[in-house]
């Protein structure tokens, strides 16, 4: 994946020396962490951040290292492909208009209009400011403790939360949200895997959108399958000790999220990505 050298996305506000934090301390609380808003999640990755972020908490400016300099110009360029994909997109295939979404790059802990965020969080997507959070870090919890490294797993989860964007601008979120109100704590967490598989095709709508652009070969797709496998919630179940329990599943297995990249990818466009469509709803 070549992505150095590409255009890179003013819609970025870097928070990163603006603090510092450690990510351990909170334990689990539950696998998946239920933000302050009704119907998006976040991934509870503490017990694998807990020996990755050493820095203390601070709140004093810092400077940031060539390294998190370097993974902000990855982020920008990321973000940049999914404004010209998803805009498009939602323009021809939908015909509508489409805002870009805002990414908050930011370290240990911060706040968005959803509620405070953490590390422990995983990266999200708050409806209520159309921005994502992400502390970028993550990326080296999922190479040093997930076995998911590479760009393209990277750029899997960044697609994969504008991919909530796109559904808030859809108005996909807002009538889950109203169905999930009415449902059965089961019926409600089915609705939350398949806003969450929708989310993973449209990130791998992205990449079969970008692949010549980003010259995505198999190696890459395979990186991304790493990913979609890390984050399958039985995968997090497992690894934090607890039996895989599908009524419980609020993103999906791993298998699945596999399954509906590929979709994405192999469709790559928005009709191919109606995971509701398909479940019968």
């Amino acid at each position: 994946m070549q992505w150095r050298g590409r255009r890179g996305s003013s819609n970025i506000e870097d928070r990163r020396g603006m603090t510092t934090g450690g990510a351990g301390g909170i334990g689990i609380v539950g696998m998946l962490a239920v933000l302050a808003f009704g119907y998006f999640f976040g991934i509870d990755i503490s017990p694998m951040v807990s020996d990755v972020s050493q820095q203390p908490t601070t709140g004093e400016p810092r400077e940031l290292t060539a390294e998190e300099r370097e993974i902000g110009q990855f982020v920008s360029v990321i973000l940049a492909e999914t404004e010209d994909v998803f805009g498009q997109s939602v323009r021809e295939q939908a015909g509508q208009d489409y805002r870009d979404p805002q990414m908050v790059l930011y370290s240990g802990v911060t706040r968005s209009a959803c509620g405070g965020a953490s590390s422990q969080m995983g990266p999200f997507y708050c409806p209520v400011d159309q921005k994502v959070y992400l502390d970028t870090d993550f990326f080296r919890v999922m190479d040093q403790k997930m076995g998911a490294g590479g760009d393209l797993a990277a750029a899997y989860v960044i697609a994969h939360e504008v991919g909530h964007h796109v559904q808030n601008q859809l108005g996909i979120l807002p009538r889950v949200t109203q169905m999930r109100q009415q449902a059965t704590k089961r019926d409600s967490n089915y609705l939350s895997v398949l806003t969450e598989l929708q989310a993973d095709c449209f990130a791998g709508m992205w990449a079969r959108n970008s692949a010549q652009d980003l010259r995505i070969d198999r190696r890459d797709l395979a990186e991304a399958m790493d990913a979609a496998a890390a984050v399958g919630d039985d995968a997090l179940m497992q690894s934090a000790g607890r039996a895989a329990v599908p009524d419980a599943f609020t993103h999906g297995s791993s298998a699945d999220r596999q399954e509906w990249f590929m979709r994405g990818f192999d469709g790559g466009t928005l009709a191919s990505c109606n995971t509701f469509k398909a479940a019968g709803l």
